[in-house]
């Protein structure tokens, strides 16, 4: 019996894991990824959701998250969130004349699709968010490293902030494409 993965505390802080079908490969290119971090930033500013790290890998992202306000829920953000940059990067693929895996990754995504009936066509994202209530005082840091580590763990680096799509740069006070809130005194960073 698989276990449930559920948002059961509204004001709770969360990790989250979202993974493509098949673990495809999917965010080896640049704007496949900057689709979903523009989408992220989107929930960040228009539906609450508060990002306190991430991490984007080849085939899934890694989320430490919390939000503003009980106006909007947890599952319906993360529904809205994967519905579009499926959509979005979908259609980027098929249109992308650089992309030489196309008919591959559209097949599998149709096949994944077609054996769901909850979609109509296409399948890009696992069914599960996996969250994961984290405690407060005992689990932050903990989860922080694992997300941060990722990269490091793929040998892509040597140093969780040398990793471009990592909040790991946003706490080591260097560039990086999205903004987030720091989880230990609330600051942007």
């Amino acid at each position: 019996m698989s276990r449930k993965y559920k948002f059961r505390n509204s004001e709770g802080i969360y990790f989250i894991s979202t993974s493509i079908v098949n673990w495809v490969d999917v965010f080896t290119r640049i704007e496949y990824k900057t689709i979903l971090i523009d989408s992220l930033s989107y929930c960040q500013k228009e539906k609450g959701l508060i990002i306190y790290a991430y991490v984007i890998m080849s085939n899934h992202f890694h989320l430490l998250v919390s939000k503003e306000n009980d106006e909007i829920n947890f599952s319906d953000i993360f529904r809205d969130l994967k519905k579009y940059t499926a959509m979005q990067i979908i259609k980027n693929i098929q249109e992308n004349l650089q992309e030489s895996r196309k008919e591959w990754m559209i097949q599998l995504f149709k096949e994944a699709g077609d054996n769901n009936s909850q979609n109509k066509q296409f399948q890009f994202w696992q069914q599960n968010n996996q969250p994961t209530e984290i405690d407060r005082d005992d689990g932050i840091d903990k989860v922080l490293n694992y997300i941060h580590d990722n990269p490091v763990k793929a040998g892509w680096v040597s140093e969780p902030e040398d990793y471009l799509y990592s909040s790991a740069r946003n706490y080591t006070g260097r560039e990086n494409p999205m903004k987030i809130i720091s989880i230990f005194d609330g600051s942007i960073i």
